[in-house]
């Protein structure tokens, strides 16, 4: 969605000619040529799609919200000093107040051909209906198959019949600073605008406690309001990003974008399909950089490398033997620059994985063998449970929903009690969605009858009549309101 510096590109030097043809070879001593991307938008603009999210009510002020976010130690949007980093929350043209409170416009791609879509968990969340809009203006509907906000992820479905043009994705591991890359989106609503600029750095960790394990493209391709959840193409036409944010004063680009690496992005869809939510390792340390002082008091040659300062009890770390004051300098065999890099290489590790961490204690470097746990599961992640395949399923007609049974592990990641709750699956009917309902609220109770199974629903539903009202428990988040479902007499 958010996110203009006009780059001389006069001196660039090309050598070669790229796999598409993009770039013309030159004559011994004459200058190279700029390259052209016609080729690579021809062949994907097709699988480029226009996100529209809408809301019954004012979207919440969640994670991926319209309001600034704020680098640590920054100054509040007031502050002229202040450089604030957004999400593009892309919005309409020339929007109404009421239009702001109940649309978002944002960019996806199209991962498969049979109607997969990729596009920022903040482009749809907590939307009550989400549509996309191809390049032949067909306007299809889109299920919300899966949400993780610590990545910014979202995977949406549509239904085209198959056969749908999608994108190649490429590796994001490979992209080097200098290289050309190019996105296409909707900024402003304008549909399939094409810009284009050089990968300005990679590895690049925000700081945001938000997505701390996300290590960002950054590249100064003009990126705006509206190209949120929209491809970043490397010179090869393949995808190898997900427009994901803006360093900003303004909200508007200012020279600055980043992208969520294509790895990463793939990482969170397969677990999204297979299961619906997103695991992440867990290392059981906290850290802080290796500043001025410890360099001193360590005797240390620099400040690579990331402090501990604490370690979980019973957790991966603790079992390892690593101890607060240990400087780790490693994960993985990848060694560290600083301590940012370390969550990034931790939450891609699957949990159960034996991975050597190298440290350094009393002057003394040391391998040990660590087994990574996995990090507790933000509690929105609820959102993602509709999508979990499950045999224990039932529905309510009349209600216009169907549930589907918690299994214990995620019961107690979501703060639930044992035996407590259902989740919606989907919703099926006006009922529910005239009262707000949402694949993935949790129901705990039914006419003031505890719910924690499928068999449970069923029995406190099965009576329901035509013009009777029931009253269910709904947790959304943290939050749990009672919600009044009055089925219509003459249905």
């Amino acid at each position: 969605m958010n996110h203009s510096i006009l780059r001389s590109l006069a001196c660039c030097a090309l050598l070669g000619v790229a796999s598409v043809g993009v770039v013309q070879a030159q004559a011994p001593g004459s200058a190279a040529a700029l390259p052209d991307f016609t080729g690579i938008v021809q062949k994907n603009a097709p699988a480029v799609v226009h996100v529209e999210a809408k809301y019954t009510g004012e979207q919440p002020d969640s994670y991926g919200g319209r309001g600034p976010q704020m680098m640590p130690g920054q100054g509040g949007p007031d502050d002229p000093q202040a450089e604030i980093l957004r999400r593009f929350f892309g919005m309409p043209m020339m929007p109404s107040p009421q239009q702001q409170k109940h649309t978002s416009l944002g960019s996806g791609f199209i991962i498969s051909h049979d109607g997969y879509i990729l596009t920022n968990n903040h482009v749809v969340d907590h939307a009550d209906k989400v549509t996309v809009r191809l390049q032949d203006r067909r306007t299809l509907t889109a299920k919300v198959i899966g949400t993780d906000p610590t990545y910014d992820i979202a995977l949406l479905k549509v239904d085209a019949g198959g056969n749908l043009p999608a994108v190649d994705l490429g590796d994001s591991r490979s992209l080097k600073p200098g290289q050309w890359v190019l996105a296409i989106g909707s900024p402003f609503g304008f549909d399939y605008t094409v810009t284009q600029g050089i990968v300005s750095a990679v590895g690049r960790n925000l700081g945001q406690r938000d997505q701390p394990y996300t290590s960002f493209i950054q590249t100064d391709v003009p990126i705006n309001r509206g190209n949120s959840g929209g491809p970043l193409f490397d010179l090869q036409g393949r995808v190898v990003g997900v427009n994901s944010q803006i360093y900003s004063n303004t909200g508007d680009y200012l020279g600055v974008s980043f992208s969520i690496p294509i790895d990463v992005a793939m990482s969170a869809v397969q677990q999204l399909k297979s299961k619906g939510y997103v695991s992440r390792g867990m290392l059981g340390v906290t850290m802080q950089p290796v500043n001025d002082d410890i360099i001193k008091a360590f005797k240390l040659d620099n400040g690579a490398g990331a402090a501990v300062v604490d370690v979980s009890p019973d957790s991966g770390a603790a079992k390892a033997g690593i101890q607060p004051g240990d400087i780790i300098l490693s994960y993985n065999g990848q060694p560290l620059q600083q301590a940012s890099d370390l969550p990034p290489l931790v939450g891609m590790t699957k949990p159960g994985s034996k991975v050597p961490v190298e440290i350094l204690r009393n002057g003394k470097k040391q391998t040990l063998d660590v087994t990574i746990s996995e990090a507790k599961r933000d509690r929105n992640a609820v959102n993602n449970l509709a999508s979990a395949p499950s045999s224990s399923q039932a529905g309510s007609a009349a209600l216009g929903l169907t549930v589907q049974s918690i299994d214990s592990d995620t019961r107690s990641q979501l703060g639930l009690k044992a035996g407590q709750g259902v989740v919606i699956d989907d919703i099926t009917g006006p009922v529910a969605a005239q009262a707000g309902l949402r694949a993935g609220d949790v129901i705990t109770m039914v006419n003031q009858q505890k719910v924690g199974s499928v068999a449970e629903f069923e029995a406190a539903t099965k009576s329901v009549k035509a013009g009777s009202t029931v009253l269910l428990l709904v947790r959304r988040g943290e939050q749990s309101n009672f919600v009044g479902l009055t089925v219509p007499a003459d249905r």
